[in-house]
């Protein structure tokens, strides 16, 4: 029950924030910040495979009910969650990451921790921009997609991981 207050926080701000501020974003058609990603990135480590997948897809449907994204969100954010353990192993340790704690700069290095970030934002944002325009045609242009709304979105992400673990114990 002690982790549950921060999370119910971090799902319901990220949310929020994913549709009220960043989906009326009009500055390009290249940017396209998708933030909501941190819920699924900031979940703790120790969390049971089959939770962090039920969170993914109460994540994507969220955000797809919210948006009118059709399954789009959730498409893109399931691999995402099913990926997810196997990327914190492969950056911080399988034994490491049975003790549990919480992604943050404190528990992995700043170094570290943005390598996880960047790969996380790297695969949802892929698989979002390309199932969105469902061309080959038009690579360049998802591609580019892809790499500037993925730097926006690591931004900001970075920004609600240092709020977020600056409240909590690494240790939570």
């Amino acid at each position: 029950m002690y982790r549950t207050l921060p999370y119910v926080a971090l799902f319901a701000v990220s949310a929020l924030l994913q549709v009220f501020l960043f989906d009326n974003l009009a500055i390009s058609v290249y940017l396209n910040p998708l933030i909501y990603v941190a819920f699924i990135i900031l979940l703790p480590l120790d969390i049971p495979p089959v939770a962090l997948l039920l969170l993914g897809l109460l994540t994507g449907v969220t955000m797809d009910w919210a948006t009118g994204g059709a399954g789009l969100n959730t498409a893109a954010t399931l691999p995402v969650a099913l990926l997810r353990p196997a990327l914190i192993d492969s950056f911080y340790g399988h034994e490491n990451a049975r003790e549990g704690g919480i992604p943050s700069v404190a528990r992995f290095g700043s170094r570290r921790f943005l390598e996880y970030l960047v790969t996380m934002v790297a695969v949802h944002h892929a698989l979002f921009f390309l199932l969105e325009s469902l061309s080959w045609s038009h690579l360049l242009h998802t591609v580019v997609r892809i790499a500037v709304s993925g730097a926006v979105s690591v931004g900001f992400i970075w920004l609600i991981a240092r709020i977020f673990t600056s409240k909590l114990s690494v240790r939570v």
